[in-house]
């Protein structure tokens, strides 16, 4: 029988390029448990020990195993292991949910007398916990312009510890210069955090430009198929570890069934965003056409304000299109309604395109001024982009927005 060193787990080392290899086989030995071709479910929450000896060896480091579900799972380190690989980062570390992620994170870096900078295209469930709820446990909090890095370096403090943004953001897809908010963060020894939710792994590995974490809400792209709760953090093992301490108390671990769903869904990774890059370039180019739009948000286009940037740091542009319609909220809503093809939904990054509007979606209890002050258009909408053929999306699109004219 082999011993684990002997059959070690694919790391990207081997792979530069090859992400489709990598969402396969990356995180995972090649011999698994019952000669398995497929992670078997590690269905359990306790673990046993073969005598004492056994159990000292495991706390003083000797060996490495699982002790308590709330510490670890095998399920859940294999699914670790190939979302760090696919980042390209020392280590990785999975949640119950995209914002136990991002809550489990921040606590484990933010105390009371501490500041934080986030920007404000953020997802409005993350500023909302960082300007409701750390801030009543004494954090400050700075809410600062995405991509205006004058105005965020001006903003940092003796008592910054955190950076944070999002790269592409929600829903107005602003594309954040790795390159400079790492150097930001390094400047004045400040960790910098990314949710790359959007770009997923295949189209940007912020790590590769000096950002210290990156997470990812895992129900969107990594898990693609909206049938699974789960969230992620990469970067390097110290860091990694101190999160995971953090969540050792919090418990916001993820069941071994999503993991095992998770890991599914990350081996058809690289086909799906490759799919669902040129299905939104193509959707993208198409509304930026068409007269019933105003305008259009999509970092492949040229008209877009960080195309530049976009281009020289991504690999794709992502699934998401955020684009104004000429009308006003029941004109759009009458518009969304028309559409045959993609369904009304919050989420995004699965095989299934959907669509909303962010008015009514995400800001329903708030009046239109209070909309606009947070910019959220009536007129905004944003479609996530499944894997359906292309064509028959714009064919969809294209006669959905007739009604505006009828």
């Amino acid at each position: 029988m082999s011993r684990p060193d002997d059959n070690p787990p694919i790391s990207g080392d081997g792979f530069p390029d090859a992400f489709s290899t990598l969402s396969v086989h990356g995180g995972e030995r090649r011999s698994k448990a019952g000669n398995a071709l497929v992670t078997p479910i590690a269905q359990t929450a306790t673990y046993t020990f073969a005598d004492t000896q056994e159990l000292c060896d495991h706390h003083e480091g000797r060996i490495e195993r699982e002790e308590y579900g709330r510490y670890g799972n095998p399920t859940q380190a294999v699914v670790e292991r190939k979302i760090a690989a696919l980042e390209r980062a020392g280590s990785a570390l999975v949640f119950s949910s995209g914002m136990n992620a991002i809550t489990t994170t921040l606590f484990a870096f933010l105390s009371k007398g501490g500041h934080m900078i986030i920007t404000d295209d953020s997802y409005r469930r993350t500023r909302q916990f960082c300007t409701k709820v750390l801030t009543r446990f004494g954090v400050d909090v700075s809410v600062v312009p995405c991509g205006d890095y004058d105005r965020l370096e001006s903003t940092i403090k003796p008592n910054t510890r955190v950076l944070f943004s999002e790269t592409p953001t929600n829903p107005y897809l602003n594309v954040l210069d790795l390159e400079r908010f790492a150097a930001i963060g390094r400047k004045y020894r400040v960790k910098t955090i990314v949710d790359a939710t959007f770009a997923t792994p295949i189209n940007s590995r912020p790590i590769e430009y000096g950002i210290d974490l990156v997470i990812h809400a895992a129900t969107k792209y990594l898990g693609g198929h909206n049938d699974l709760l789960a969230g992620a953090v990469a970067g390097n093992p110290p860091l990694v570890a101190g999160v995971k301490d953090m969540l050792s108390v919090l418990g916001g671990v993820p069941d071994p069934f999503a993991c095992w769903l998770l890991l599914r869904g990350l081996k058809t990774l690289s086909l799906r965003v490759e799919r669902q890059n040129a299905n939104a370039l193509a959707i993208a180019r198409f509304l930026e056409k068409h007269p019933a739009i105003e305008r259009v948000y999509y970092p492949g286009l040229e008209s877009h304000p960080q195309h530049a940037i976009a281009a020289r740091q991504m690999r794709g542009f992502g699934g998401v299109v955020s684009f104004e319609v000429k009308g006003d909220l029941e004109e759009v809503s009458r518009f969304i309604d028309a559409c045959r093809i993609p369904r009304i939904a919050p989420s995004l990054g699965g095989v299934e395109s959907l669509i909303e509007q962010p008015a009514l979606m995400s800001f329903y209890e708030l009046s239109t001024e209070e909309r606009l002050a947070v910019g959220i258009k009536n007129n905004l909408v944003r479609m996530a982009v499944g894997i359906e053929d292309g064509g028959s999306l714009i064919a969809d699109l294209e006669q959905a927005l007739r009604v505006l004219s009828a």
